[in-house]
């Protein structure tokens, strides 16, 4: 403060000195978690909702938990037994499903009025975290909100639905931080965009910043084993139709040459146009589409071992 006068960006930093109890709504296998773990904060694994048994299992093989699968369209706010605020920082986590925003899905949205009109699509489950939220009085609030989904959730078709998302976070007294981050950005040679939604509920306003990009210093091969099983090889007409183009293009040098290096370079998987990239295109969950005609729709090393 100068001559009674709030200096320019003299905020209050977000910082946790409490134990973190974490709430994870649409756990997954608690990615989210590991990501608490791996840079030392002191968290507990407070409540889990998720409703595949799978993700479920993976969870407590990961974390050794004992959590079981849940509804979160049965969960309500008392479920969340928010207590003890004076002890205890609440984070809570609702990487909502992307099924239906995502490019790579059927881009339905995540209408609320859909919602409303029970004919709401796998995204607008976060109306349910709105409902439960809602469910909450203020002083049981949890402190910290984190939100990762894809860019689209903010796209023109979305836009709408996701300024009521905001709206309803600050009329109960959230501060929304959002930007796009790419995962080549900090360290991981993937590229992969998402976005990722801060949100701190406070009376006085906040400073938050989200982490600077770091150098990339690894491509994908990085991450691979020496000895890989043979399952995992491509050997199509496709692939050998692939490599020779790699070679005609100069990608990659002779066959001789190439298997005597041992050279692995990793390169698209696009049958009209193969080159060499120095990310991988963004890793599908669900399955692998193997060689196409479609450039940036997937990504493999070549090992020049044939």
């Amino acid at each position: 403060m100068s001559g009674g006068c709030m200096k320019l960006f003299d905020f209050p930093k977000v910082k946790i000195e409490k134990k973190i109890r974490l709430i994870e709504l649409f756990a997954g296998i608690g990615a989210q978690a590991m990501a608490l773990r791996d840079i030392g904060a002191d968290f507990e694994h407070y409540k889990v909702i998720e409703f595949d048994k799978y993700a479920v299992a993976s969870y407590n093989a990961i974390h050794g938990t004992d959590f079981k699968p849940t509804d979160i369209c049965d969960v309500h706010a008392a479920d969340l037994e928010i207590a003890e605020k004076d002890k205890y920082c609440y984070l809570l986590t609702y990487s909502f499903p992307c099924q239906s925003l995502s490019v790579a899905g059927k881009m339905e949205g995540m209408s609320r009025t859909d919602w409303e009109n029970g004919k709401s699509t796998r995204s607008g489950l976060l109306w349910e975290v709105e409902r439960i939220l809602g469910e909450l009085p203020k002083e049981q609030l949890p402190d910290i909100l984190l939100m990762e989904n894809v860019p689209q959730v903010h796209a023109e078709q979305n836009k709408a639905d996701f300024d009521l998302w905001c709206e309803f976070l600050r009329k109960k007294g959230y501060q929304n931080f959002r930007k796009d981050l790419n995962a080549r950005d900090y360290g991981i040679p993937q590229n992969r965009k998402r976005c990722f939604m801060v949100s701190v509920l406070a009376d006085d306003f906040v400073d938050f910043e989200f982490p600077k990009p770091i150098r990339l210093e690894k491509v994908m091969k990085d991450f691979l084993e020496d000895s890989v099983a043979e399952k995992y090889y491509i050997n199509s007409p496709k692939a050998r139709q692939l490599i020779e183009k790699l070679i005609a293009n100069g990608t990659l040098d002779s066959k001789k040459k190439f298997r005597e290096q041992r050279i692995m370079r990793t390169i698209d998987l696009c049958v009209k146009n193969p080159r060499e990239i120095t990310v991988a295109n963004c890793i599908k969950a669900r399955y692998d589409c193997g060689i196409s005609n479609l450039q940036a729709d997937g990504s493999g090393v070549v090992e020049g071992v044939w």
